[in-house]
């Protein structure tokens, strides 16, 4: 199924991918990927990752909530309408109360690298409005499944 997420050892030290294909609308007028729609790519990478380890949160109650505070990417190639893109994510770091995540995306047909970025997510308390920390259960579920790859205080 496109879009599902699954585990993958091509592309180390990323042990998780999800795939995707280019629309239509995904297109600038010269027919590439228009530059801000890899971020909805990265948003269902990791979503997946997220439900992969079962910390997807679901609740539109919950208390605390991840929110993007900073995302830096680099264009490497473009990619065009219909172009299978296969998302490569992964969690580099947790701080107090922020995460850092890594993604590649790549072109499946020849496996080229289109982007890559780093994206800082923050914990925060929705109701305060003020970051809060990263709870414990969610360090060491990340910590079994990225291993020493991660760095996490």
């Amino acid at each position: 199924m496109l879009g599902a997420g699954h585990l993958t050892d091509r592309k180390p030290p990323f042990k998780y991918s999800a795939l995707t294909r280019v629309g239509f609308s995904d297109t600038d007028a010269q027919g590439i990927v228009y530059y801000g729609r890899y971020f909805p790519y990265f948003d269902l990478a990791r979503v997946e990752y997220h439900r992969h380890l079962d910390m997807l949160y679901t609740s539109a109650e919950e208390e605390r909530q991840f929110v993007m505070r900073a995302t830096s990417i680099e264009y490497v190639a473009p990619a065009s309408f219909d172009d299978l893109i296969e998302v490569f994510i992964r969690i580099a770091r947790i701080g107090r109360t922020s995460v850092g995540y890594e993604c590649a995306a790549y072109r499946a047909e020849d496996d080229r690298l289109m982007v890559t970025a780093s994206q800082t997510l923050v914990l925060v308390d929705l109701e305060e409005r003020k970051a809060s920390e990263i709870p414990d259960w969610f360090k060491e579920r990340v910590r079994g499944f990225e291993g020493e790859n991660a760095e996490i205080r």
